[in-house]
């Protein structure tokens, strides 16, 4: 049956409907394809704009385009004493010099702290903001104020430990936390190329009143084998993190901190065009 000789059916309200198995496949068609978007990628802690570049390309491979923009104080902009209004302007300069509009903005992990404030500055240029495994922190909080009070303290005998304030953490904690599902080989690839941590914008206390005003819509990626932080209630990236969003769409997805992005890019593009998609 071809598309002019699809039967059409009448219901009691009488409203006709077609019945073409071509229709149907076409539909199916539509639903696969993917609509272009234009992503803005933040990456997190212990890493530079190159943690994207392979979730990046799968992206373009499907029509997207994508800026991963990087970010003062890290990659080849490296400084220990960087704030996080440093930070924060470093994205908003980049969307705004590049005029980039109608935007999905997306911030992995300690990303989503900045991507809370970019889209403060911003906001008629973002169509979504999407949370990848994610910190969200409330009004007047920290990133720090999210983690367990052990860890907490952790962090900060590191810092004052490093002489200028950064954190390098023991491959031991990296490789339990950020890449738990990493083969020992990756794992250390992984750790060998993340630079001390910047210790300050991690403790800021963030004004997020006029963040937590905002009506843009909102997803939250969490992929199921995350435990930077402790999963459950308290703590985890999902529930904990994502319920401070109110209302959101929830994509999961299998994964951890940081080894899906190296190792299973095509799969974590998909996931994040299922955030960003409208």
């Amino acid at each position: 049956m071809d598309g002019k000789n699809a039967v059409k059916v009448k219901s009691q309200h009488g409203a006709s409907y077609e019945n073409s198995s071509n229709t149907i496949t076409q539909l199916a068609t539509n639903t696969n394809k993917q609509e272009p978007i234009t992503f803005v990628l933040v990456h997190g802690a212990w890493a530079d704009a190159s943690f994207w570049d392979n979730a990046a390309a799968e992206l373009r491979k499907q029509g997207h385009t994508v800026h991963a923009p990087e970010y003062a104080g890290h990659g080849s902009l490296y400084n220990p004493a960087v704030k996080h209004e440093d930070i924060v302007k470093s994205i908003v300069d980049y969307i705004t010099s590049k005029k980039l509009t109608n935007i999905a903005l997306v911030g992995h992990s300690f990303g989503g702290t900045v991507i809370q404030k970019v889209a403060e500055q911003v906001p008629d240029r973002i169509n979504r903001l999407v949370f990848f495994d994610a910190f969200v922190p409330l009004d007047g909080q920290s990133l720090s104020d999210q983690l367990p009070t052990e860890l907490q303290k952790v962090f900060g005998q590191l810092a004052q430990q490093s002489g200028n304030g950064t954190i390098k953490l023991p491959f031991a904690v990296f490789r339990d936390g950020f890449v738990n599902t990493a083969s020992e080989s990756i794992a250390k690839s992984i750790y060998n190329k993340a630079k001390p941590e910047p210790g300050a914008p991690l403790v800021q206390k963030l004004d997020l009143k006029k963040f937590y005003s905002l009506n843009i819509p909102k997803s939250y990626l969490f992929l199921t084998s995350d435990i930077v932080t402790p999963q459950g209630d308290k703590y985890g990236f999902h529930p904990a993190q994502s319920s401070h969003l109110g209302q959101f769409r929830l994509i999961l997805g299998e994964g951890d901190h940081m080894t899906t992005a190296f190792e299973q890019p095509g799969y974590l593009a998909q996931k994040l065009y299922e955030a960003a998609r409208k």
